[in-house]
């Protein structure tokens, strides 16, 4: 059995949820990635992805600097531990249309593991593990 943690990611990018959009956008460009995960001390409350900044507040005429990340995230957030199996993982993000899932251990945030992650690991010579495993274009 391959487990999540075994190719989650563990450069993790975190904010509060009093963060502006603004913050979080500048964030995600300067490390090069497409979501920040919310927390609240060790506890998960949420993730943004851009797309939902994009759609759920620009696409709103939401300002992003005096809009807070509170706002748009998406709270009921499934996650996984590193001991579970990675094709469980794959199925709860099938079963719940996710692209990502936090990993946490004894409540405390450690990883995460995406649908790329997932592609490279299980998939190596499909389409989508290709652009995973490729550097960032932006």
């Amino acid at each position: 059995m391959t487990t999540v943690g075994e190719f989650m990611t563990t450069r993790l990018v975190t904010m509060n949820g009093n963060d502006s959009l603004t913050a979080a956008a500048r964030e995600m460009r300067d490390s090069a990635i497409g979501d920040v995960v919310v927390t609240d001390g060790d506890a998960v409350v949420g993730i943004v992805t851009d797309r939902d900044i994009t759609v759920r507040a620009v696409a709103e005429s939401m300002d992003p600097s005096s809009t807070r990340l509170n706002q748009i995230i998406s709270r009921d957030v499934v996650t996984v531990s590193q001991n579970d199996d990675a094709v469980a993982a794959a199925d709860l993000m099938r079963t719940y249309a996710v692209r990502r899932l936090p990993v946490v251990d004894d409540g405390r945030l450690v990883g995460l593991v995406s649908m790329g992650d997932l592609a490279v690991e299980r998939e190596p010579q499909s389409v989508l593990a290709d652009i995973s495993a490729d550097d960032p274009n932006n």
